[in-house]
């Protein structure tokens, strides 16, 4: 069985919280959607914040199945994604996840990816301001 409640904080209006549930004779929905989502990856297409959370959830499963560390699980979350995979906006809404897991019989885990992928900070300017326009701050 797999469960995984994820509680998302990001713009401070978005807040939410989202549960995937499969009992052992769901889990090929689960890994087909994931194989849907793989798919859109490989077809340069950008995921939304659903599947952005679904790709974590299937790491999440895997690494606690090879019993990885929750140190190395935080440390490699990092590097599943980049700005590139996702639509704009979904950075800013994932800026913290925290996954409440169990898989099959192991002990309950909760691990928190702080700003999985990295955002873009911006200052937003007066395009009349001595001839400049928005710019992204580097």
């Amino acid at each position: 069985m797999i469960r995984i409640e994820v509680e998302v904080k990001g713009e401070s209006d978005l807040p939410f919280t989202k549960l995937f549930e499969f009992k052992n004779e769901d889990e090929a929905i689960f890994l087909n959607v994931v194989e849907m989502v793989k798919d859109k990856l490989s077809r340069n297409l950008k995921l939304n914040v659903h599947e952005v959370l679904l790709v974590y959830c299937v790491y999440l499963v895997s690494e606690t199945r090879l019993h990885k560390s929750e140190s190395e699980i935080k440390d490699n979350s990092s590097k599943i994604l980049t700005r590139n995979n996702v639509l704009i906006g979904v950075p800013e809404t994932l800026r913290e996840i925290t996954f409440n897991i169990t898989v099959d019989n192991l002990p309950k885990r909760i691990i928190q990816f702080v700003e999985p992928i990295p955002a873009k900070h911006y200052i937003l300017m007066d395009s009349g301001v001595n001839g400049t326009t928005n710019r992204e701050r580097l």
